[in-house]
């Protein structure tokens, strides 16, 4: 799929009723992967963006959730961000990484800090991005598993710097940057196995 392909399929089916009412898949949990190359992340945050744009001129809202933001806002309000880069260049990368993991814990803080956006938003589906960038502090698996507690009736999409696999060996499998298998995931939709015209 060629990258124009790609962004006019994800145009067609993000702006589509039956996808934005969830009639496409009744009854489960609207949650989508749009799998790409991690090589083509510039290019990819380029596609967001004009999506974003683009269903903005279709009058459809996105809560546009990059995680690495996210992570930054939650680690400046607990007063850590700064501490963080004053010493990580001294410290041992453990104990970093312990402090980081601690600080954005997806349950205690993550998915509390990401409800405050989408209690307060008037929006009719979501974008999450920046998963790479988390890696390994946020796993994608855990997310979306916590999530499910958050948004269950508006469709999200995450796009995702890897592969999401399907097999009857493995089930659904994310992973990240087509080598780090991050987990089972069984709930989510490849956004490009939906068909177009069928909406």
């Amino acid at each position: 799929m060629t990258e124009k392909q790609r962004f006019e399929h994800l145009l067609v089916v993000t702006s589509s009723k039956k996808f934005l009412e969830n009639k496409a898949y009744a009854q489960e949990i609207p949650f989508f992967i749009c799998p790409y190359l991690a090589t083509d992340a510039n290019k990819m945050n380029k596609l967001i963006s004009n999506l974003v744009k683009k269903l903005k001129e279709k009058q459809i809202t996105v809560l546009h959730l990059n995680l690495y933001d996210t992570c930054l806002e939650i680690l400046a309000e607990k007063k850590v961000l700064s501490w963080i880069i004053k010493n990580e260049a001294s410290k041992a990368k453990d104990q970093i990484k312990e402090l980081l993991q601690n600080s954005l814990d997806i349950e205690k803080y993550v998915i509390p800090h990401i409800r405050k956006f989408t209690d307060k938003a008037d929006y009719d589906l979501i974008f999450v991005s920046g998963m790479g960038e988390v890696y390994p502090y946020i796993r994608a698996h855990n997310f979306l598993n916590n999530l499910q507690s958050t948004i269950k009736s508006k469709p999200m999409l995450m796009f995702f710097p890897g592969d999401y696999t399907h097999s009857l060996e493995k089930g659904s499998v994310l992973e990240l940057f087509g080598k780090l298998t991050d987990d089972r995931y069984y709930r989510a939709f490849d956004i490009f196995d939906i068909k177009a015209e069928s909406l």
